[in-house]
């Protein structure tokens, strides 16, 4: 069936639209951000929600200095936005399948920010966690289609993939920290071995993803990141914990080992 003029014409609004407003929700994200870093209002992330997100809250917190990675995914994203808002995106297939979801995540974003900022720290987890199933999402889109250059490559993939990294070891923190608020005590067993079970749980979310991926870098930088930040932050500040900082820089080791596996078989299929 061919395409009439005003079919052609609703699909450009529809795209048009899907531009905006993925850019204003990566605007609206950064204002959040802000918000949630206390600079001027607002209480920052590790001081709301009764202080059971900032680094010394759990085992598995990362170390504060692991969160100057939020300045490198805002400005990757805000990257992606204004790059998809060009004309010449504008009927691309790819940024079609991608603009909604990108979205959704943004926006969440917020919303977690919002929701700790409230002290809602036990609703702030489904949020996070709805976060992740999204960011997968994405990388599976990401996955099934090859960007066009490599300014898509960089600003669509590698931002993408920056934020999933990082979203799967803030998940894993996040749940300790509503755990933890909520007396939770182990069952009997000792912190360190939870600490471990959730550092493996991590490790082995990245590992699946460089072996369903090729081997793609920006999700395990991200990832590693936080979790080698767990291991300074177990090192050098309360709980310390040595056996849970030797755990961390395995898990880290393990999802780099994967990654480096991974992309060396996706190269050698493509030239073979």
């Amino acid at each position: 069936m061919t395409a009439t003029p005003a079919d052609a014409s609703r699909s450009a609004t529809h795209d048009a639209a899907r531009q905006a407003i993925v850019l204003v929700s990566s605007v609206l994200a950064i204002g959040a951000a802000f918000l949630g870093s206390g600079v001027i209002v607002g209480t920052p992330i590790q001081d709301a929600a009764g202080g059971y997100l900032s680094a010394d809250a759990t085992l598995v917190a990362p170390g504060t200095g692991a969160f100057r990675i939020w300045s490198v995914i805002y400005a990757g994203m805000l990257a992606y936005a204004i790059w998809q808002a060009l004309p010449a995106q504008r009927h691309d297939e790819r940024q079609r399948r991608l603009g909604w979801w990108v979205t959704a995540s943004l926006l969440l974003n917020a919303v977690w920010i919002f929701t700790v900022q409230l002290d809602l720290l036990w609703l702030s987890l489904p949020i996070i966690a709805l976060l992740l199933a999204v960011l997968c999402r994405l990388f599976v889109l990401l996955r099934r289609s090859t960007p066009k250059n490599r300014v898509e490559a960089v600003v669509a993939d590698g931002s993408i993939g920056l934020y999933l990294g990082w979203v799967i070891i803030a998940t894993a923190a996040n749940a300790a920290a509503v755990l933890t608020a909520a007396g939770f005590r182990g069952f009997g067993l000792a912190p360190e071995l939870w600490a471990a079970l959730v550092l493996a749980v991590a490790a082995a979310v990245g590992v699946s993803l460089a072996l369903w991926g090729g081997g793609r870098i920006a999700p395990t930088l991200s990832l590693c990141w936080g979790i080698c930040w767990v291991a300074v932050a177990r090192a050098t500040d309360e709980p310390r914990s040595e056996v849970t900082a030797v755990v961390a820089l395995l898990a880290a080791a393990v999802v780099i080992a994967a990654t480096a596996f991974a992309r060396i078989r996706a190269e050698r299929r493509v030239r073979g």
